[in-house]
């Protein structure tokens, strides 16, 4: 299948750090415990959504500087579309992820001046896509309304909100027919959540991912929520990109026309083995994995 994939590049340094709060010290020897990769929202999906068999067209931009540098000779390892990418920031945007022993993160992300730029939707081909993956960030506003009204069945994750009434994210909530975001600093219980999203934005799919919980469904044609078990017996290293991970294969089992609480199993076993890992562009598998797994991982499904 061919997707639109249009969000953040950057490079990522991921630490490991004895637990948190972190007590102050001036020097630690974690050895092996520090490393640096390309990653980002755009770049973690498209190569999740490559390792599934898709086919992904990238838009993003990044500076002309070492790390822009370092990014584009990343993606043609990968063999990634990147006729898309504009090198017009002042300089790349970089992250860095502390992680704790349990797999808890946190994440610092300097995305220098990407804020300031925008992606026209008159110079973007909608022709041929099956899906589009529009992440929520400044230069997607214009592009997402566009990708909607164009018909292609367009997804988003607006990752952590406190209120149905955001302000930086309704644009890409009112423009999304499956919407994902995180339990995280929720005002309310998830299931709650979940009813007033679908009755404020009324989006085809709502998926609210809960960590070590599962995850929630609801489906606005049959007005159905539903609640998800987390997998069984998985490894945990690092959670860092466990939600793209979800977002990439749920996206990628719907838009081949899966059920979707069929296609949210199989995207928490994706995630499920994702975060075996300690970066988030690493660790995904492929769709034979998935379905050899499935099985085993226990996952129950209840009808709220």
């Amino acid at each position: 299948m061919n997707i639109l994939v249009s969000g953040l590049l950057n490079i990522e340094t991921t630490v490991a750090v004895r637990g948190f709060p972190i007590n102050y010290y001036p020097i630690d020897y974690p050895f092996f415990g520090v490393d640096s990769a390309v990653s980002g929202v755009g770049f973690n999906l498209a190569k999740a959504l490559t390792t599934l068999s898709d086919s992904v067209r990238l838009l993003s931009f990044l500076g002309n500087d070492d790390e822009g540098d370092r990014v584009m000779t990343q993606l043609g390892r990968d063999h990634l579309d990147a006729d898309g990418v504009r090198h017009v920031l002042k300089r790349t945007p970089t992250s860095v992820v502390l992680y704790d022993p349990d797999g808890r993160r946190q994440i610092y992300c300097d995305l220098k001046d990407i804020q300031e730029q925008r992606i026209e939707p008159d110079s973007v081909s909608l022709s041929g896509l099956a899906a589009a993956a529009i992440c929520n960030i400044n230069f997607n506003r214009d592009l997402i309304k566009a990708v909607h009204a164009g018909g292609v069945l367009t997804a988003t994750d607006v990752h952590v909100l406190e209120s149905v009434e955001d302000d930086y994210n309704r644009d890409f909530m009112e423009n999304a027919d499956i919407l994902f975001l995180s339990d995280e600093r929720l005002p309310c219980p998830a299931e709650e959540f979940i009813r007033r999203l679908n009755d404020r934005y009324h989006n085809r799919i709502i998926v609210i991912g809960m960590g070590a919980k599962g995850a929630m469904l609801s489906e606005r044609d049959t007005g159905k929520v539903y609640r998800l078990s987390a997998c069984r017996n998985i490894r945990v290293v690092n959670t860092v990109g466990a939600g793209d991970a979800l977002f990439a294969a749920f996206l990628h089992f719907t838009a081949k026309r899966m059920d979707p609480v069929e296609a949210l199993k199989r995207a928490q076993v994706f995630a499920a083995v994702k975060i075996g890992t300690d970066g988030a562009s690493k660790g995904f598998c492929s769709e034979n994995e998935i379905e050899a797994r499935l099985p085993s991982t226990d996952i129950s499904v209840k009808e709220l």
